[in-house]
């Protein structure tokens, strides 16, 4: 169902011409909830869960909103959201009331939430619905790829015994183990802080002066920290955390340091979305909001310290066992984290405050939850767009070190892209916003069960069917609406858009310009009007009090926005290797695990190439942090390799502009795409006013 504003007892589309004329006379205050991006207009005193339900927000309540469940916990954001249009004042909702007190002092209120049931819209406000009060949780799609991996980790357990004091040979119980290590391992030095200093004793007389360590070796230093100390013989296991820190999603791998196995992968959202869904966006809320960059620090540091509890909770590990992470993630996230003000980020030349990797103490990023001495290690960024995160995937996916010529686009809200081979190795990042992710779309929502992650449109019928997340069947097999009955139909997530607009266009209902036709022109009455232009209709629940669920022209419009900044990327780095033509594409991330290599180059959201030569790699960013976590060496490689990457920078490329216009259409204006045109046929068709298109050749199509 569409946003809509309120009118009296109505409700208004906000893509409608009549939203736009009545927005002008309304003062309703305007509601924009996130990480789902629905936004309304409601009258002051609206009830957050009514507004919530009634925009089909995803936000649980199961008391009737009495405020006894505690399930539509929601927190508002204050500030300016330039994004959204809106200053959020502290007056936004209504003042904390005695139902709210109640619950508080009985179970307690993280600070900053309000029950969505009782809090009540006063002003223009920005709220977001965290996971726990979600119904249909997001599916973070960021399972850790099988990978073999040479282990090397610089924190290892090392079993020693030490000789006993002696009056006649006074020396400390430190220097006593230093000297041990040094004998039966060849460890040079050690050194330890108080709070490692201060159970040493009392565990080597309960070892009996065997114990083991946990020894933590940096590439850059001579001296190995002493991170933990365990009587006897430790077999409890060892672990570190590869963290792929994304602006919309946080994937936390716990990692074994023995053996490399990763226990659990668990992921959240990330936080920081209810202050702006894409990085400027989050560097504007920096700018325009005094400590808006410390707000959002906090934030994701509450996240990932939660994150590293329920990972270890979930593979059964006691959470200080954990004794090193490794981070990855883009520049702005990497400062934001490291409690650096983004703002330089923001413009040009987009400097870094460092672009070097970082080594650190874990407790200096508030994760308390592991083990107090833990270490933590930042991969290097490339440049002030390209982080740490695309260093990763160039870790994971070498293509310095490739015979042929391979383009690695590691799909997300700002798409990293390396193009390169044993010769030379460029890379850039491109704007492509949240729309990938099902956000900004009419029926778009993050990856949950109960949305649609596939769609085929048949070319003779013009009828869809789909698949959902949580169930393997079609919609038209036997069984599927039996085993999708308890999600239900609930939206279109970022893969789902993603071949639908493709499909649109195989299906010759809409045209090489992203315009949709008519039901007069397509032969389908699924083609509907939508204000003044027309919409795909894929499932209609409303009878049922469900969603209705549609491909708009909007929706098609921003698709096209995100899928020309991702190939205008592309073609800048092949320009700056004077290439017409790539010799392999590789999908990484999650979402890049999931698009259909097919959809994507009807889309053109790669260049052409034969369809076998389009791979996924899974979450290789991720991958690259559990490399860099069980490999020292890796560390000083990724180093180096980062060193010799050439960076093209996609603000102030000239042609930058040129390629996203031509890459608009559907594939694209001008590139012939004869590889694609082997496999498909795509139907010449036209929807302009006045053209003479409009039917369509019912031609059938191979697909690859």
């Amino acid at each position: 169902m569409q946003p809509s504003a309120r009118h009296g007892t109505h409700y208004v589309a906000e893509d409608s011409d009549l939203f736009w004329g009545l927005r002008a006379m309304t003062t309703d205050p305007l509601v924009v909830f996130t990480p789902s991006g629905k936004r309304g207009r409601f009258p002051a005193g609206t009830p957050v869960l009514t507004a919530a339900r009634q925009l089909g927000v995803d936000l649980d309540s199961v008391c009737g909103g009495r405020g006894i469940c505690s399930k539509c916990q929601i927190t508002p954001s204050y500030g300016e959201f330039p994004k959204h249009g809106v200053t959020v004042e502290q007056d936004a909702l209504s003042e904390w009331n005695a139902v709210e007190e109640r619950y508080d002092q009985k179970r307690g209120l993280k600070e900053g939430r309000r029950l969505g049931c009782q809090a009540k819209i006063m002003h223009d406000v920005v709220i977001d619905v965290p996971p726990e009060s979600q119904v249909h949780r997001q599916v973070v799609r960021k399972a850790a790829t099988a990978r073999v991996i040479e282990m090397d980790p610089a924190t290892r357990l090392y079993f020693v015994e030490v000789d006993e004091p002696d009056m006649h040979e006074p020396t400390g119980d430190l220097e006593r183990l230093a000297r041990a290590l040094k004998s039966e391992w060849g460890v040079e030095a050690i050194r330890a802080d108080t709070t490692l200093l201060s159970k040493l004793q009392k565990t080597l007389r309960k070892g009996k002066f065997r114990v083991t360590v946990a020894l933590h070796k940096s590439h850059k230093d001579d001296a190995a920290r002493v991170l933990e100390i365990w009587p006897d013989l430790h077999e409890g296991g060892l672990y570190g955390l590869a963290i792929d820190l994304g602006s919309t999603t946080i994937a936390a791998h716990l990692t074994d340091l023995v053996t490399g196995d990763v226990k659990a992968s668990a992921g959240v959202m990330n936080p920081q979305i209810r202050f702006g869904e894409d990085l400027m966006s989050r560097v504007s809320y920096s700018m325009m909001n005094p400590g808006g960059d410390v707000e959002m620090t906090r934030a994701v540091r509450e996240a990932l310290d939660a994150l590293a509890v329920d990972v270890a909770e979930e593979a059964g590990i006691d959470p200080q066992l954990i004794v090193e992470t490794v981070f990855v993630c883009n520049p702005v996230m990497h400062h934001l984290l490291l409690g650096i003000d983004p703002v330089e980020l923001g413009q040009a030349p987009f400097a870094l405050a460092t672009s070097d990797s970082i080594s650190m103490d874990a407790r200096e990023l508030d994760l308390v939850s592991i083990n107090p001495r833990a270490r933590t290690y930042f991969l290097p960024c490339i440049a002030g767009h390209v982080g740490a995160d695309c260093a990763a995937v160039a870790l994971s996916e070498a293509p310095d070190k490739s015979d042929d010529l391979a383009l690695i686009v590691d799909v997300g809200t700002n798409a990293e892209i390396l193009l390169g081979d044993r010769s030379r190795v460029l890379a850039c990042s491109s704007p492509t916003g949240p729309a990938f992710e099902g956000a900004q779309i009419s029926s778009g929502q993050r990856a949950a069960p109960g949305a649609i992650e596939a769609i085929r449109i048949d070319v003779e019928t013009r009828e869809p069917r789909f698949r959902v997340i949580g169930c393997d069947k079609w919609s038209d097999e036997e069984g599927f609406w039996e085993e999708t009955a308890q999600t239900g139909i609930t939206g279109i997530c970022g893969s789902g858009i993603i071949e639908a607009v493709a499909e649109l266009r195989l299906a010759g209902l809409m045209d090489e310009s992203g315009l949709i036709g008519s039901a007069e022109r397509t032969g389908t009455a699924r083609c509907v009007p939508e204000g003044r232009t027309h919409a795909y209709l894929i499932h209609d629940a409303t009878a049922d009090s469900g969603p209705r669920i549609t491909v708009t022209q909007g929706d098609v419009r921003a698709i096209q926005l995100a899928k020309s900044a991702l190939y205008a990327g592309a073609r800048l780095l092949m320009d700056a290797r004077n290439v017409d033509k790539v010799d392999r594409v590789v999908l990484a991330g999650a979402f890049g695990a999931h698009i259909s290599p097919l959809h994507a180059m009807v889309l053109g959201m790669i260049p052409d190439v034969p369809l076998d030569k389009v791979t996924s790699a899974g979450n290789a960013a991720g991958t690259g942090a559990r490399i860099a976590l069980c490999n020292i060496a890796a560390r000083t490689e990724i180093e180096r390799t980062v060193r010799e990457i050439t960076k093209v920078e996609t603000a102030i490329e000239p042609k930058f502009q040129e390629h996203f216009v031509a890459a608009n259409a559907i594939p694209h204006k001008t590139a012939p795409f004869p590889e694609l045109r082997k496999v498909v046929t795509l139907p010449e068709v036209s929807f302009n006013a006045g053209s003479q298109g409009g039917t369509v050749g019912r031609r059938r199509r191979r697909r690859g």
